[in-house]
């Protein structure tokens, strides 16, 4: 028995390498700059580097970043995949050690004497038993288990924070685009007021027989025009304030406002780091690795199906008619090793590989896209911030342009130069000059915060039950949270 075991471990200790390929990341050639993005070449550093609060200087807009990473459903369900992912990486891992099981069992019977001659009275048997079972890994098969199982966790770590990632850039953005509606809305009142006043005006001269019915009939028409725009505002306010609440994980209610969409700063510099940083900075790209590292794992799997499964199992119990004699005397053992390997499948071995190797080319594929898609994503964003911010310049010339126009079409109205109709038309033209300056403004906003996302900041926010923390690139990353119990 002693000869045996030995010679089980030997030939375990002899087999140090695994069937199957061993994992390369495949060669993907990072640009040196980003596309059509002027300025010299950026440093290692991003803004991804910075926490999203150095970023949007609002705490009304910190607070409910917080209070979404503590309450999201989806951050919930992300974390309940990494608990499954990490459960699983264990089952794997348990297949490295001997399987120990106990047993007992008792019975009564009486045995024909055409089956045993001489021996038919009835009688009592118990036994007792302990016995292992225990697959040397021989070719590996159950190391790249465990390194499928690994990498799938992993996997499942990089999905969590792209999901953090994801939110903090959903809860900024709704709360900018809820902003722009809170000023589009004042805009309008405001208007909808000048415009009042303007139609009482005319009415009144109307009845007095001052003022034609041509005059009146304009200035209710421009009332009526933006008055209409009100309650469309104020149901989109409504709608998004419910986005805001669900990113929240909250029931519907009024959400705080902090800084109006004018007060919000706006970075002046975005260093956007080198390209290549982008495929260590990006969860998605890191997941979809893992992903790869995975399948790649699995074709070692198929392949070492091919060969024999050794293994080493054993028995120590007892067997006797009373229980009082199963020990010592109704002492019995036993230990074997086995050998069972694929002689004849109909080709199933065959096409589980072919199987695993086509999953390992769609992983490669995909993560050769995911890595080209955030090149290009990057790209699109710190372009569209330099066009972005020009829109936002001559928008906001234009409003400047279009109030000082209603200034002088009033001034020229007092002092009896002109007639109303130039200070309606100056008017009408300055509302949706204001309203297009708060929607560029909003674009600009989010265009950072779409930024801020493709570089892949956020990866290392880690939320816990009272505040989320955010730990710089330089940290030693956290530990993921202990298993539960």
């Amino acid at each position: 028995m002693k000869t045996l075991v030995a010679s089980a471990l030997a030939l375990a200790l002899l087999t140090g390498c695994a069937v199957g390929p061993n994992y390369k990341q495949p060669p993907v050639t990072a640009p040196d700059v980003y596309r059509d993005v002027q300025g010299p070449p950026a440093p290692a550093a991003s803004l991804a580097d910075e926490p999203w609060w150095e970023l949007f200087r609002d705490p009304t807009l910190n607070e409910l970043i917080d209070q979404a990473l503590a309450g999201n459903y989806d951050v919930a369900l992300a974390a309940e995949r990494v608990d499954e992912a990490r459960a699983r990486a264990g089952i794997a891992r348990s297949e490295f050690f001997p399987q120990i099981n106990y047993g007992g069992q008792w019975s009564r019977g009486r045995n024909s004497q055409f089956v045993v001659p001489f021996s038919t009275a009835t009688g009592n048997l118990n036994s007792v038993n302990v016995n292992f079972g225990w697959e040397l890994d021989v070719w590996g098969r159950i190391r790249r288990l465990n390194e499928a199982a690994k990498a799938q966790y992993l996997a499942s770590e990089e999905a969590r924070r792209g999901v953090l990632l994801s939110l903090v850039a959903e809860v900024a953005t709704t709360y900018f685009i809820l902003r722009g509606l809170d000023e589009q809305l004042a805009i309008a009142n405001e208007t909808v007021a000048a415009f009042q006043e303007t139609y009482d005006l005319f009415n009144r001269k109307l009845q007095e027989g001052a003022a034609s019915a041509l005059e009146t009939s304009y200035a209710e028409a421009a009332l009526a025009q933006v008055a209409s725009q009100i309650p469309e505002f104020e149901r989109q306010i409504e709608a998004t304030e419910n986005s805001l609440n669900l990113l929240l994980g909250r029931d519907p209610g009024p959400v705080k406002r902090g800084l109006g969409i004018s007060q919000q700063p706006v970075p002046p510099e975005v260093p956007a780091g080198l390209p290549s940083s982008l495929l260590e900075r990006r969860p998605d790209i890191q997941q979809a690795e893992q992903n790869l590292i995975a399948s790649n794992a699995l074709v070692g799997v198929a392949t070492a199906n091919f060969f024999p499964q050794i293994s080493l199992t054993g028995l120590f119990g007892a067997v006797s008619p009373d229980v009082s004699n199963l020990y010592p005397a109704g002492k019995t053992w036993t230990i074997a090793a086995g050998l069972l390997g694929p002689l004849f499948h109909g080709g199933q071995l065959r096409s589980e590989y072919d199987v695993a190797f086509a999953q390992w080319e769609q992983a490669k594929t995909q993560y050769e896209q995911t890595v080209t898609g955030a090149f290009a994503e990057t790209t699109t964003v710190l372009y569209a911030r330099t066009k972005i911010a020009a829109s936002l310049a001559q928008l906001t010339r234009t409003a400047n342009s279009y109030r000082e126009m209603v200034r002088l079409s009033t001034l020229r109205y007092n002092t009896g130069l002109a007639n109303y109709f130039e200070v309606l038309y100056a008017m009408q033209l300055l509302y949706p000059a204001e309203s297009a300056r708060v929607l560029s403004q909003v674009n600009l906003l989010i265009d950072y915060v779409n930024i801020y996302k493709a570089l892949g900041g956020g990866w290392n926010i880690q939320p816990d039950s009272s505040s989320p923390t955010w730990f710089s690139p330089a940290a030693q990353t956290a530990p993921p949270p202990a298993a539960k119990p």
